[in-house]
């Protein structure tokens, strides 16, 4: 059998520092828009807030952190390949498989969710039908190349942010302090320690806020000049970030009685309602336009799990099948088809499998949320071991504040997974079941895993001995 050539797993190095940019935060914006109104529910308003101004902290640390992983191994499998480096082919495992869950099980939710939407705008299109739509345009945007997907992205996630700009400006004149602060405290006007609580619960859906921007990761062999564009990506990325999701929260919030939003999945066309009414054009706008919002985040996701895949298939975590790239587009397509497989699957099965009473979608929802977290985990673990281990390694960019910023990510993640262990056991259970069979996968193709390091040298020979 004829070895596979180095450019059979190559891929192209094309995103500037504005495409980077914009699939951080296109990734992460869709969480803008629907979901994190769930943590008024239980926090109340003031306590969402404080739940929300933790999670940024965890996440901004966490991103300082992270980006000096992203530099100093800049490859598609992302935390995959930093937790490798540290611990070896198990910690490589962990990591990946993490990284895997969190990125193939996100996308069934918001392609549903785009369904969902539609299906407003045209009462005759089923959902699903909508939904497996996506699944299929967007797939195929992906396959045909990563600089025509990352334009793209870049555009619908301007549009993003421009309408969420608007929704602050259109009810900002009806915004009121009393409004956002009334019953704040999980239902109570006065903090007490009964608002504790509901402060840790609503913990999943302020993480809603940020989930995926570690995605940008994933594209750092395809970004021209990853050393100086992932860390300026990320930095802006998660400030935007941040500015967006305190503004959208405080200004939906002010807009009227906030308990009507509590539990809805698109809060901020009903914040909107009770500023300008049901047939204002301004709303007409908000409902067609927020449509960008899930398409960017969507978008992105699939962008990102494609890389993952490609990557633990590349180094034989996966099946060799899936490691190839698209002879002329350069995209890891058998990749991006395998998630999409998966994606489609569960939303055709969204009503059918039940765990906890619960839909699939929703369990996968809290299933993607587990394997980011155990992923943040192993990522600071890494960082911490690679500075110890390695001193002389090439670090373009330096996390600041070192220990203190990766120790405060480390520690907030920590406090993440024990809460959302404490509220989802059921679907806890289950990630572990995941892993576990993953693992045995693991176990028995140890020996591919070396052909593929014997088939990697091979190629390195060759490439230099061609030079």
């Amino acid at each position: 059998m004829k070895p596979s050539t180095p450019s059979a797993h190559a891929l192209k190095p094309v995103l500037s520092t504005l495409q980077l940019w914009g699939i951080a935060v296109g990734l992460v914006i869709s969480g803008e828009y629907f979901g994190w109104s769930f943590g008024w529910a239980s926090a109340g308003t003031l306590g969402f807030l404080v739940t929300a101004i933790m999670v940024a902290v965890m996440y901004t640390t966490f991103i300082f952190s992270f980006t000096e992983l992203t530099t100093s191994i800049p490859h598609a499998g992302g935390p995959f390949a930093y937790s490798k480096r540290a611990f070896g082919p198990t910690g490589g495992y962990l990591a990946g498989a993490a990284t895997l869950i969190e990125f193939v099980f996100a996308p069934p939710a918001i392609a549903l969710a785009i369904g969902a939407y539609l299906n407003v705008q045209f009462p005759t299109l089923d959902p699903k039908t909508a939904a497996l739509g996506a699944y299929l345009v967007f797939m195929a945007l992906n396959i045909v190349g990563v600089q025509i997907a990352a334009t793209f992205e870049l555009a619908v996630t301007l549009l993003a942010i421009f309408e969420l700009l608007v929704f602050m400006g259109v009810v900002s004149p009806g915004f009121s302090i009393a409004n956002f602060t009334k019953g704040g405290w999980s239902g109570q006007d006065t903090f007490s320690l009964a608002a504790i609580p509901g402060i840790f619960a609503a913990i999943p859906f302020a993480i809603w806020f940020f989930l995926a921007i570690e995605g940008v990761a994933m594209a750092a062999e395809e970004a021209k000049d990853p050393k100086r564009s992932i860390p300026i990506a990320y930095i802006t990325g998660i400030i935007t970030l941040v500015i967006l999701a305190i503004g959208v929260m405080v200004f939906a919030g002010g807009a009227g009685d906030w308990t009507k939003l509590a539990n809805l999945n698109d809060p901020l066309p009903q914040a909107m309602k009770m500023i300008v009414g049901d047939h204002s054009g301004w709303l007409h706008m908000l409902v067609w336009l927020g449509l960008f919002g899930l398409v960017a985040s969507f978008h992105g996701i699939i962008m990102g799990y494609s890389r993952q895949i490609f990557a633990l298939a590349r180094e034989a975590y996966l099946p060799a099948y899936f490691a190839q790239v698209h002879p002329r587009f350069k995209t890891p397509h058998r990749a991006i088809l395998a998630g999409g497989v998966i994606g489609i699957a569960a939303i055709y099965s969204d009503e059918v499998i039940k765990i906890g009473g619960m839909t699939l979608t929703a369990n996968i929802v809290t299933m993607s949320v587990f394997g980011a977290i155990l992923m943040y985990i192993l990522s600071m673990l890494s960082l911490f071991k690679l500075r110890r281990d390695e001193p002389g390694m090439a670090r373009p960019f330096r996390a600041p504040f070192f220990p203190v910023f990766p120790a405060i990510a480390l520690v907030g993640a920590l406090v993440c997974m024990a809460t959302m262990i404490y509220y989802n056991t059921l679907i806890f259970g289950v990630f572990l079941g995941f892993l576990a069979a993953g693992y045995g996968y693991f176990l028995v193709t140890g020996g591919n895993r070396q052909q593929a390091i014997d088939q990697a040298l091979a190629d390195d020979e060759d490439a230099a001995l061609a030079r």
